[in-house]
């Protein structure tokens, strides 16, 4: 992700006086094949340069950008918070750069035009007029001092129904679960209200209309708003409080048991491509299916699994994050003399390769996420479960983890369970070509019909 542009030294006395990085920026990042553009607001101050960001693809506007920088020609910005940084050169009125944020590189050049929005063909996207009731909906987590809002879906105004509570994947997500252009949460709570079924969807902490600190919640906090979900959904009078379902996706899947294996309110769950096995080892696997499938050498693959093995294994052993990174910093640096090193960027160091790896494995909620195991937890639930995958999942493997979720319910005794692994089918649950990551916008299905046809029947059967 790190970039280093090289000028001539002459041209530096022809554009000095003329080069003016004030005023608005515009670009685009090419992120899986999807368009995602982004506005920078640059303007002057008494101790140097201030700015904030726009990504209205995501509908994220003034965003604080904690460092701006310009020594002419290099102009550069820093988000810690979402790992993000960016390095580019002025000449007139263009900055061509290199956006990086959490390890990942990405070409982005700044000029004065606005980017228009691009496009894309969502046919599964619902469309008025709706023959189902919906209301927008607040509800508090008061210790994470967090409001919560979403949407709150039911097949008519007037009446008690059953209600699923939808949870999201890993990262900041909107009720939508938006992704590259897809809405996957509301195509789904369309065609549940269609069919009889109430659907809450919420905005994660920190994320559009919802408040509260996104950056350091881990998977366990994501589950403390869903018991807070579940405790809304209690007080009203058109909710049938016998008949609240949860529906996990990815991480989603992780949270669902969480909150099932400790409360008698949950009819049922529905863990959509969720996680049977520890992170690390999700990783693991996540990190060589895509790597495979983008053209990564079998040496590359090898040399990066034994790698993160080792991270993974630190982490596992250790019971906290800072004696994990005194173990780390040995391991790193010992490992940096003896990897190769044709493939690094030549500013990557010994201590830049260490620091950027124990910054990014000891986050809190990539901590957690290494070291949880969910069989214990999975062994907690009772309710009834339905698990399912798509054959082309590169992300969360439908056999390795349908097959730990199988095993761990029975281990506890649950015989209410339903397995299903969909052919073809990625990680969004997609008619898909390689499930590769790079496939999802391009794409113009959001989700399998058969899919939603063959959950929206499993849940009736709960809730009759």
């Amino acid at each position: 992700m790190k970039f280093l542009i090289l000028i001539p030294a002459l041209l530096f006395c022809t554009v000095l006086k003329s080069q003016d990085i004030t005023g608005d920026w515009y670009g685009a990042l090419n992120v899986m094949g999807t368009q995602l553009r982004l506005t920078l607001h640059v303007s002057k101050t008494d101790d140097g340069y201030k700015s904030t960001m726009d990504s209205p693809d995501q509908k994220a506007n003034g965003i604080p950008v904690d460092k701006t920088t310009f020594e002419n020609p290099t102009f550069k910005f820093e988000i810690p918070a979402g790992k993000i940084s960016y390095t580019g050169t002025l000449e007139g009125e263009k900055i061509t750069g290199t956006f990086t944020q959490s390890g990942q590189a990405f070409p982005l050049n700044l000029g004065r035009e606005e980017i228009k929005e691009k496009t894309s063909s969502r046919p599964q996207e619902p469309k008025p007029p709706f023959n189902y009731y919906s209301e927008d909906v607040m509800f508090k987590n008061r210790k994470a001092m967090a409001d919560l809002h979403g949407t709150l879906t039911l097949p008519k105004k007037d009446g008690k129904f059953p209600v699923v509570i939808m949870i999201s994947g890993s990262g900041p997500q909107n009720r939508d679960e938006e992704i590259l252009g897809h809405k996957p949460f509301w195509v789904i709570a369309d065609h549940l209200a269609k069919n009889g079924i109430g659907v809450l969807r919420v905005d994660d902490r920190g994320t559009a209309k919802s408040t509260g600190d996104f950056s350091k919640a881990t998977t366990a906090d994501f589950a403390n708003d869903v018991k807070e979900a579940v405790d809304y959904l209690k007080t009203r009078l058109d909710v049938d409080k016998k008949k609240i379902g949860l529906m996990g996706h990815s991480e989603g899947g992780l949270i669902a048991p969480m909150v099932a294996a400790n409360s008698t309110d949950i009819k049922f769950i529905v863990l959509l491509a969720g996680p049977g096995v520890r992170g690390g080892e999700i990783l693991l696997a996540q990190q060589e299916l895509i790597g495979r499938v983008n053209g990564t050498s079998e040496k590359d693959l090898a040399e990066q699994r034994k790698l993160n093995a080792g991270v993974f294994d630190i982490i596992y052993r250790t019971g906290n994050a800072e004696d994990a990174k005194k173990k780390l910093d040995k391991y790193l640096r010992t490992y940096y003399k003896t990897m190769p090193k044709e493939n690094l960027p030549a500013e990557m160091t010994e201590d830049v390769f260490v620091n950027e790896t124990i910054e990014t494995v000891t986050d809190e909620w990539m901590y957690y996420f290494i070291k949880y195991d969910p069989t214990a937890t999975l062994q907690k639930v009772k309710c009834a479960v339905l698990a399912v995958n798509g054959s082309k999942d590169l992300q969360v493997p439908a056999k390795q983890n349908l097959d730990a979720i199988k095993t761990n319910l029975s281990k506890g005794g649950n015989t209410r369970t339903t397995f299903i692994e969909f052919p073809g089918l990625n990680h969004l649950f997609q008619e898909c070509t390689t499930g590769s990551p790079a496939e999802y916008g391009s794409i113009e299905q959001t989700i399998s019909p058969t899919v939603l046809d063959e959950v929206t029947q499993w849940i009736l059967k709960q809730v009759k």
